[in-house]
C-alpha cells in the first residue's frame, strides 16, 4: 500500500522564506509566525498520514454504493469525517460569525494540499462545501446565511455545485433546469444534473445544493441562469430539518478514478429552491468562487503528482535493478538501487522541481486571493484573475504527467493495481477536466484574462519579472543559472502575446491555436519566477548560517534543474505559437 507523509517543512519553507507571511500587510497574516503555521501543519499533517491516507485505497477498491436511493459511502469514510469536523479543518478559514476559525485563506490551501495528496476522493466533501459555503457567503442574504451557513462551517451539512446537464457542460447557456416562481417567493425547480460531486452521500445530515437554472420566462441564453438554495431536506424556521424535498439522486457515475467520492446524476422533480442573488445574474454569483475553486483544482493536480513522487522515490532507492555504469555502488547486493541511474535520476528530477514550484506559485496564488479579500486590493484581484487558468489548467496537465511519471518508475509493477500507482494517475486525470476543461482554461486565458483591463495585469506581471531581474543582478552564478533563464522564458512570453496582437485581430484561429501553448508557457514562466525567488531566499538562509544546509543546497539545485532542464521548454511553445492557425484548420471536418 502506497504511503503518504506531509511536506510540513516544504510548506513552511514557502509560507516563510518565500512569501514572508507575518511581515505581511495582509489583515490576519501578523499571526502567522512560524510557530503558529507549524503547529497548524503538523496537526492536519497527522490528520491526512495517519487518518485519510490509509482510506485512499479503500475508496478506491469500496467505491461507493446506491441502495434505495442513499448513497454509502467506503468503509471507514463516516469515521474519518467525524474527525476532520472535530478537529475544526472544515472551518479553518471560515467567517468567525458562523463559526468559522477565521484563518487567511492560504491557511486553508496549505492544509487543503495534505488532505488532497492524502485522500482525494474523501477531502473533496468538505471541498465542495466549501464553495457552496462561499457562494452563499457572498450573495445570500442574511437570513439565508443564518439559516446555512453555520451547519456548513461544520460540515455537519454538507454542500454541492450543480451545474452540468446531460447535453450541456461548458455552454450553460443551452440548460434545461428550469425555476417556476411561487407566491411564498420560492421556486419550483425541476430537472437534471450530473456529474454533481458528493451529490448523496451518508455522511452528513442535510446536502445543500446549489442549483443553476432557468426562471421560466426569463431571458435566452445565458443571460437568464440563475442560482438556486435547494436543500435536500427543508430547513425550518427554528434551524430543524422538515420534510424531503423533491431531488433525488439517479444514478452514481461509474468513473476512472476518485471512486471514493459520490459522483452523482441528480434529479429535481419541482423541488423547492429560494434564489440566490438576484434573478438573472446566477453566473455572477457562481464565478464569485470560480478563482478559489479553480486554484483549489490546480492544487489536485500537484497534490496527486507528490504523493506519487513520494513512493516512486522510495521504491527507486529499494528496488536492486543493473549495475551504476560508473561503478558499483552496492557492492553487497546482486545489483544497484534504481536511483543511480540518471534517466531514472531525471525522471524523479523532473517531478521534485514541478510539486515545489508548483507549491509555491500555488500559494503564492492564495495570498493574492488573501489580498483581495482582506484587502480589498484591486491590483491583486486582477492579477489572480490572469494567474487563475494558468493555476488551473498548467497545474493540472503537468500533475497528471508527473503521476505517470511517477508510475513509470516502477516499471510494469506501476501498472500493477497493487502498488497503487495507477490510483494516483486516474485520479489526477479527472483535475484536467473538471471546474472548467483545461482547453477552456486556455481560451479564458488568452481570450479574456490577457486583455482585461487594457491588458494592465498581464503587463504588471512582465513588470514584475523585469524588476525582479533588475533586483537581483550582480551575482554572476545566480544571473546564469537563475535569472538569465527567467529573462529568455520572459521574453519567449512576450513575443507569443505581441504574435496574438498583430495576428488574431484578422484571424482570431491564429490566436485561438496557439492559446494551449500559451497557457503552458505561461506556467512555465510562472515557476521560473518561483524558483527563481525561492534559490534567492534559499541561499539567504545559508548566509546567515542556517544549520539544515543539506535542505537549502538542495532547494537551490533542484531550482537548477527547473531553470535548465523545464523552463526552455518556452521555445518549443513559442515555435508552435507562431506556426500560426494552418496547420491546426488544414482539414476539412470530413477529412479526420
Amino acid at each position: 500500500m502506497p504511503s503518504y507523509s506531509a511536506p510540513t517543512k516544504d510548506l513552511q519553507f514557502v509560507l516563510h522564506d518565500l512569501l514572508n507571511v507575518s511581515q505581511s500587510d495582509i489583515s490576519g497574516y501578523s499571526e502567522l509566525d512560524a510557530d503558529f503555521t507549524s503547529a497548524i501543519l503538523e496537526e492536519a499533517g497527522k490528520i491526512a498520514s495517519e487518518v485519510t491516507a490509509p482510506l485512499n485505497e479503500v475508496g478506491d477498491k469500496e467505491g461507493c454504493v446506491l441502495e434505495n436511493g442513499v448513497v454509502r459511502t467506503p468503509t471507514g469514510f463516516k469515521d474519518a469525517f467525524e474527525k476532520i469536523k472535530e478537529g475544526g479543518w472544515t472551518a479553518l478559514d471560515c467567517d468567525p460569525e458562523y463559526g468559522g476559525t477565521g484563518l487567511p485563506y492560504l491557511m486553508s490551501t496549505a492544509v487543503g494540499e495534505m488532505l488532497s495528496s492524502a485522500n482525494m476522493a474523501f477531502n473533496m466533501y468538505q471541498g465542495l462545501t466549501h464553495g457552496a459555503y462561499s457562494a452563499i457567503h457572498a450573495h445570500g442574504s442574511d437570513e439565508q446565511k443564518a439559516k446555512y451557513l453555520p451547519n456548513m462551517v461544520t460540515c455537519d451539512w454538507t454542500g454541492t455545485m450543480n451545474l452540468t446537464e446531460p447535453h450541456c457542460g461548458t455552454d450553460l447557456g443551452l440548460m434545461r433546469t428550469k425555476a417556476e416562481p411561487q407566491d411564498d417567493g420560492s421556486y419550483k425547480i425541476s430537472g437534471q444534473k450530473i456529474f454533481i460531486s458528493a451529490g448523496e452521500h451518508d455522511m452528513s445530515d442535510n446536502i445543500i445544493h446549489l442549483v443553476l437554472a432557468k426562471i421560466v420566462g426569463g431571458p435566452e441564453g445565458i443571460k437568464g441562469v440563475s442560482l438556486f438554495i435547494v436543500p435536500k431536506f427543508m430547513v425550518n424556521d427554528d434551524g430543524s430539518l422538515g420534510a424531503r424535498n423533491g431531488v433525488a439522486v439517479g444514478n452514481i457515475e461509474e468513473k476512472m478514478g476518485i471512486h471514493g467520492n459520490s459522483t452523482c446524476v441528480m434529479n429535481y422533480d419541482e423541488a423547492t429552491g429560494y434564489l440566490l442573488g438576484e434573478e438573472h445574474k446566477g453566473m455572477r454569483a457562481m464565478f464569485t468562487m470560480m478563482n478559489e475553486a479553480r486554484l483549489g483544482v490546480g492544487l489536485q493536480g500537484y497534490a496527486q503528482a507528490e504523493v506519487a513522487y513520494q513512493n516512486a522515490l522510495e521504491y527507486a532507492k529499494d528496488r536492486l535493478q543493473g549495475r551504476d555504469v560508473t561503478g558499483v555502488k552496492n557492492p553487497d547486493g546482486p545489483a544497484d538501487p534504481l536511483i543511480v541511474h540518471p534517466d531514472i535520476r531525471r525522471n524523479l528530477m523532473e517531478q521534485k522541481a514541478f510539486v515545489e514550484g508548483a507549491r509555491a506559485f500555488t500559494l503564492w496564488g492564495a495570498q493574492l486571493i488573501d489580498q483581495v479579500h482582506r484587502s480589498e486590493d484591486k491590483d491583486a484581484d486582477g492579477l489572480i484573475s490572469l494567474m487563475t487558468p494558468v493555476i488551473k489548467g498548467f497545474l493540472t496537465d503537468k500533475g497528471y504527467e508527473m503521476a505517470t511519471n511517477a508510475q513509470q518508475v516502477y516499471g510494469g509493477h506501476g501498472y500493477i493495481e497493487e502498488w497503487g500507482m495507477s490510483q494516483f494517475v486516474r485520479d489526477a486525470r479527472i483535475a484536467q477536466i473538471y471546474e472548467g476543461a483545461n482547453g477552456v482554461q486556455a481560451l479564458d486565458l488568452v481570450g479574456r484574462k490577457l486583455a482585461q483591463d487594457g491588458g494592465k495585469h498581464v503587463m504588471a506581471f512582465f513588470d514584475m519579472i523585469k524588476t525582479f531581474i533588475s533586483e537581483n543582478e550582480g551575482d554572476e552564478d545566480y544571473e546564469k543559472a537563475f535569472l538569465n533563464p527567467l529573462k529568455a522564458a520572459s521574453k519567449d512570453l512576450q513575443a507569443a502575446g505581441m504574435y496574438f496582437m498583430q495576428n488574431g485581430m484578422k484571424n482570431p484561429n491564429n490566436a485561438l491555436s496557439g492559446s494551449y501553448d500559451f497557457m503552458h508557457m505561461m506556467g512555465h514562466v510562472c515557476l521560473g519566477l518561483m524558483w527563481a525567488r525561492m534559490a534567492k531566499a534559499a541561499q539567504a538562509q545559508l548566509d546567515a548560517g542556517a544549520s539544515d544546509t543539506a535542505f537549502y543546497e538542495t532547494k537551490i539545485a533542484t531550482g537548477k534543474y527547473y531553470m535548465s532542464r523545464s523552463l526552455p521548454a518556452t521555445a518549443m511553445h513559442l515555435a508552435r505559437i507562431e506556426s500560426g492557425a494552418d496547420t491546426v484548420m488544414a482539414l476539412d471536418a470530413e477529412n479526420f
